[in-house]
Protein backbone atom coordinates (compact mmCIF):
# COMPACT_ATOMS: atom_id res chain seq x y z
CA UNK A 1 0.00 0.00 0.00
CA UNK A 2 1.21 3.41 -0.88
CA UNK A 3 0.22 6.75 -1.52
CA UNK A 4 1.04 10.35 -3.07
CA UNK A 5 0.94 13.17 -0.92
CA UNK A 6 1.77 16.84 -1.71
CA UNK A 7 3.50 19.23 1.11
CA UNK A 8 5.02 22.02 0.47
CA UNK A 9 3.95 22.26 -3.90
CA UNK A 10 6.14 19.09 -3.53
CA UNK A 11 4.71 15.51 -3.93
CA UNK A 12 6.00 12.03 -2.11
CA UNK A 13 5.54 8.96 -2.12
CA UNK A 14 4.72 7.22 0.89
CA UNK A 15 4.48 3.93 2.30
CA UNK A 16 3.66 3.05 6.02
CA UNK A 17 7.39 3.34 7.66
CA UNK A 18 8.86 5.43 5.35
CA UNK A 19 11.27 8.20 6.82
CA UNK A 20 10.79 11.47 4.84
CA UNK A 21 12.56 14.49 4.67
CA UNK A 22 10.46 17.47 4.34
CA UNK A 23 10.42 21.14 4.34
CA UNK A 24 11.33 22.82 7.94
CA UNK A 25 8.49 22.84 10.09
CA UNK A 26 9.15 25.38 13.26
CA UNK A 27 5.98 24.25 14.58
CA UNK A 28 6.86 20.53 15.03
CA UNK A 29 8.28 18.64 17.41
CA UNK A 30 10.13 15.57 17.98
CA UNK A 31 7.85 12.55 18.78
CA UNK A 32 4.32 14.89 17.86
CA UNK A 33 2.11 13.48 15.07
CA UNK A 34 1.63 15.22 11.65
CA UNK A 35 -1.49 14.67 9.87
CA UNK A 36 -1.45 15.16 5.57
CA UNK A 37 -4.71 15.66 4.41
CA UNK A 38 -3.66 16.36 0.75
CA UNK A 39 -3.61 13.00 -0.55
CA UNK A 40 -3.37 12.61 -4.72
CA UNK A 41 -3.26 8.75 -5.27
CA UNK A 42 -3.58 5.57 -3.34
CA UNK A 43 -3.16 1.89 -3.66
CA UNK A 44 -3.99 -0.65 -1.68
CA UNK A 45 -1.95 -3.44 -3.86
CA UNK A 46 -5.17 -3.96 -7.03
CA UNK A 47 -6.97 -0.27 -7.95
CA UNK A 48 -6.13 2.59 -7.50
CA UNK A 49 -8.03 5.93 -6.38
CA UNK A 50 -6.97 8.76 -8.07
CA UNK A 51 -8.13 11.97 -6.73
CA UNK A 52 -9.35 15.25 -8.64
CA UNK A 53 -7.34 17.18 -7.14
CA UNK A 54 -7.30 15.29 -3.89
CA UNK A 55 -9.15 12.30 -2.54
CA UNK A 56 -11.85 13.35 -0.17
CA UNK A 57 -11.54 11.74 3.26
CA UNK A 58 -7.93 10.55 2.57
CA UNK A 59 -5.04 11.22 5.51
CA UNK A 60 -1.40 9.83 5.77
CA UNK A 61 -0.62 10.14 9.03
CA UNK A 62 3.21 10.97 10.46
CA UNK A 63 5.78 10.74 13.48
CA UNK A 64 8.46 13.30 13.69
CA UNK A 65 11.55 11.50 13.93
CA UNK A 66 13.65 14.53 13.75
CA UNK A 67 12.57 18.41 14.37
CA UNK A 68 15.74 20.29 13.22
CA UNK A 69 17.78 17.87 10.72
CA UNK A 70 20.18 19.97 8.34
CA UNK A 71 20.98 19.37 4.74
CA UNK A 72 24.82 19.43 3.04
CA UNK A 73 26.33 22.93 3.25
CA UNK A 74 26.56 24.78 -0.54
CA UNK A 75 29.60 26.41 -1.46
CA UNK A 76 28.82 29.74 -3.40
CA UNK A 77 31.78 31.97 -5.12
CA UNK A 78 31.36 34.34 -6.95
CA UNK A 79 34.51 36.19 -8.79
CA UNK A 80 35.13 38.89 -11.00
CA UNK A 81 38.05 38.20 -13.39
CA UNK A 82 40.79 41.56 -13.35
CA UNK A 83 38.83 43.23 -11.26
CA UNK A 84 39.90 41.67 -7.45
CA UNK A 85 36.61 41.09 -6.20
CA UNK A 86 35.76 37.66 -4.68
CA UNK A 87 32.79 36.65 -3.02
CA UNK A 88 32.29 33.55 -1.28
CA UNK A 89 28.90 32.46 0.65
CA UNK A 90 27.57 29.20 2.19
CA UNK A 91 24.14 27.68 3.04
CA UNK A 92 22.63 24.56 4.54
CA UNK A 93 18.68 23.91 3.90
CA UNK A 94 16.88 23.15 7.05
CA UNK A 95 14.54 19.97 6.90
CA UNK A 96 12.41 17.94 9.42
CA UNK A 97 12.24 14.17 9.03
CA UNK A 98 9.08 12.21 9.68
CA UNK A 99 7.95 8.81 9.37
CA UNK A 100 5.10 7.29 7.73
CA UNK A 101 2.41 5.80 10.64
CA UNK A 102 -0.76 5.33 8.46
CA UNK A 103 -2.69 5.75 5.62
CA UNK A 104 -6.28 5.81 5.58
CA UNK A 105 -8.14 5.55 2.53
CA UNK A 106 -12.01 5.48 2.41
CA UNK A 107 -13.07 2.96 0.05
CA UNK A 108 -9.68 1.70 -1.22
CA UNK A 109 -9.69 -1.99 -1.16
CA UNK A 110 -6.19 -3.43 0.32
CA UNK A 111 -4.95 -6.68 -1.40
CA UNK A 112 -2.25 -8.68 0.77
CA UNK A 113 0.75 -9.96 -1.42
CA UNK A 114 0.38 -13.71 -1.75
CA UNK A 115 3.67 -15.49 -0.42
CA UNK A 116 6.47 -16.40 -2.56
CA UNK A 117 6.29 -20.07 -3.17
CA UNK A 118 9.79 -20.88 -1.68
CA UNK A 119 11.70 -23.23 -4.98
CA UNK A 120 12.38 -27.23 -4.12
CA UNK A 121 16.77 -27.70 -5.33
Amino acid sequence: MFAVIEDGSRQYRVQPGDVVVLDYREAAKQGETLTFDQVLLANGGGASIVGQPVIAGASVTAEVVNDLFKGPKLEIQKLRRRHASKRHTGHRQKHTQVKITGITVPNLQIVEAPAEPVAAN
